[in-house]
């Protein structure tokens, strides 16, 4: 067994400092990681207790009205080209900023350089773990996938 040489171990070092020093580091990740299973009943309830309503409609479904109006309002599930991740909709209420809807982007006045800010404020402070498993539950279960547009070509058969 040979003794490690210090140009290896300066060069280890650079490479930690270099992976260490980049701004834009992806989120942190779990492999396996799974919450437990939510229920769809509770999940509606607690989609209309935390106000959810007041600026999201759910597909298929009677909400109350919210009290006053919302700058957005935004339906969720119904029939889509993509349905949700269960994982993609943990990230949008755990973290409303990761990724905005196209629509509401495009109306924001933000330049490039300044994203527009979510108008969804945070929950994680409000929301118990149970709550959120039961909401995603609600939620996932009301997208439907959507048939492939058919062709605009004229079929001709010889």
């Amino acid at each position: 067994m040979s003794p490690v040489k210090s140009p290896q171990i300066a060069a280890l070092l650079a490479i930690i400092a270099i992976g260490s020093s980049c701004k834009d580091r992806p989120a942190r990740m779990a492999k396996g990681f799974r919450l437990p299973e939510g229920s769809d009943a509770n999940g509606r309830r607690a989609f209309q207790e935390m106000n959810c309503t007041h600026c999201h409609t759910v597909a298929g479904e009677e909400m109350p009205k919210p009290t006053a109006a919302a700058e957005v309002q935004f339906e969720l599930g119904g029939e889509v080209r993509r349905v949700k991740s269960y994982g993609e909709l943990v990230t949008a209420i755990t973290q409303p900023q990761h990724g905005l809807a196209p629509a509401y982007a495009a109306r924001s006045n933000k330049t490039d350089d300044k994203k527009a800010p979510s108008p969804m404020p945070s929950f994680n402070d409000a929301m118990s773990v149970t709550q959120l498993t039961d909401i995603i539950t609600f939620l996932h279960s009301r997208y439907r996938k959507a048939a492939p547009p058919g062709s605009v070509y004229p079929y001709y058969m010889p």
